[in-house]
């Protein structure tokens, strides 16, 4: 079973980091891997291949947001990823399908691919029922819908993969999986991608200091807190010497720039889009405190984000809320702020800016953390032994852990 076909619909590869440090370990363990996701920017065309890795694309012509919006888009990805699957089928083909949800649709195919004899491994990238409510605050038929369908995908999957603790309990409590079928892969950076650079202090547009930002601009990443957060720091802290750089692309960029406008600070924030790596990098290495506004919820509280531990590669000390996953992740390399609380989140940022010997030490904790402990090559052997686990073998010492990108 040396062949794998990965599904993923909310971000194109190589761009989606995990799914990209996931395919290039597989191949470089043996595996041939072909890969379906939609296109993105700069990564438009339909079909190349990297590195020996094959990759699909389709179109999404559509972001959804909003309830109906979203079973329009994945009923689109749905049809396109079967398509496009049939086209692997008969051509690379494919003994193992790797999901990554979201959606929690991927089990229909699964479910089709397994009568012929194929096995379906489910990565559970965001527990959607806690998306569902976190987004549109409310637990309706939809979500039910969101527990009924993530429960099926649990039921299909011959083995699951968790990025962390939290979702591995859901797998099995909510889930029903078999404990000894659900693995434990965190998305840990890697350090031949997050590189640390020289500090270009063009970004900080003739301020004394950078907070930097890079994630999703979705409703529950919290940007509006934060934004609320840079209006406390100019207006009634009264520091003008601190800019903000806010890297990452989603549906409510567009809002974010207004409210950045309405509530008086849009001199005070760059909001740079989706863009390539070195410019990410540049952002985050010029900055002197990172930051993770994400709400405090029960998605939130569950999930890990990769921001947290890309911040800690770079040796930069971050300010974020108190959630538990988050407080794993970064440990002594964190102040937390009151949660949902913009007023204490400016407070934790001011004070910490304004001491360069705690950030260094924080700093040097984080990046110690990240090589130790939480870089991806800790976690590709654990990818390995999920794979053992579907062949039915005992896992072996990977060959090699691979690079992230060719």
């Amino acid at each position: 079973m040396k062949r794998v076909l990965i599904l993923v619909e909310n971000l194109p590869s190589p761009f989606d980091r995990r799914v990209w440090q996931e395919a290039t370990t597989l191949r470089d363990n043996g595996y041939t891997v072909s890969i379906i996701c939609p296109t993105g920017k700069g990564c438009e065309e339909r079909y190349v291949e990297i590195g020996g890795i094959a990759i699909h694309r389709y179109d999404l012509p559509f972001e959804a947001d909003g309830a109906l919006g979203y079973a329009l888009e994945y009923s689109w990805a749905l049809f396109w990823t079967f398509l496009l699957s049939l086209r692997v089928a008969f051509g690379r083909g494919f003994d193992v399908i790797h999901a990554c949800n979201p959606p929690d649709l991927f089990f229909i195919i699964g479910a089709f691919y397994k009568l012929f004899g194929k096995k379906y491994v489910f990565d559970h990238h965001d527990i959607n029922p806690e998306l569902y409510e976190a987004k549109f605050g409310r637990r309706d038929g939809f979500w039910k819908l969101m527990v009924a369908l993530e429960r099926l995908s649990f039921r299909v999957a011959d083995v699951s993969i968790a990025t962390n603790e939290s979702y591995r309990r859901i797998a099995i409590a909510r889930g029903g999986m078999d404990p000894r079928k659900v693995f434990v892969v965190r998305s840990g950076p890697s350090l031949e991608r997050m590189k640390v650079v020289t500090p270009d202090e063009r970004l900080k547009c003739g301020r004394r200091y950078l907070v930097g930002y890079v994630g999703t601009m979705g409703r529950q990443e919290g940007i509006d807190l934060l934004l609320v957060a840079v209006r406390e720091i100019v207006h009634r802290i009264g520091r003008r010497d601190i800019h903000f750089g806010l890297v990452g692309g989603g549906t409510s960029v567009d809002e974010m720039k207004a409210l950045a406008a309405e509530l008086g600070v849009a001199d005070y924030v760059t909001f740079t889009g989706r863009v390539p790596d070195a410019e990410m990098l540049a952002m985050l290495n010029t900055a002197d405190v990172c930051v993770n506004p994400d709400v405090a919820n029960e998605m939130n509280d569950k999930s890990t984000m990769n921001k947290i531990m890309e911040y800690m590669a770079l040796g930069k000390p971050v300010v974020q809320f108190d959630l538990t996953e988050g407080r794993f992740s970064a440990q002594q390399a964190s102040v937390y702020a009151r949660k949902n609380d913009s007023a204490d989140l400016a407070a934790k940022i001011v004070e910490l800016v304004d001491d360069p010997a705690r950030r260094s030490a924080m700093g040097e904790f984080g990046r110690r953390r990240v090589v130790n402990e939480l870089e991806w090559r800790y976690e590709a052997p654990k990818l390995l032994a999920a794979y053992a686990a579907v062949e039915g073998r005992r896992a072996t010492q990977p060959a090699r852990v691979g690079a992230v990108a060719d």
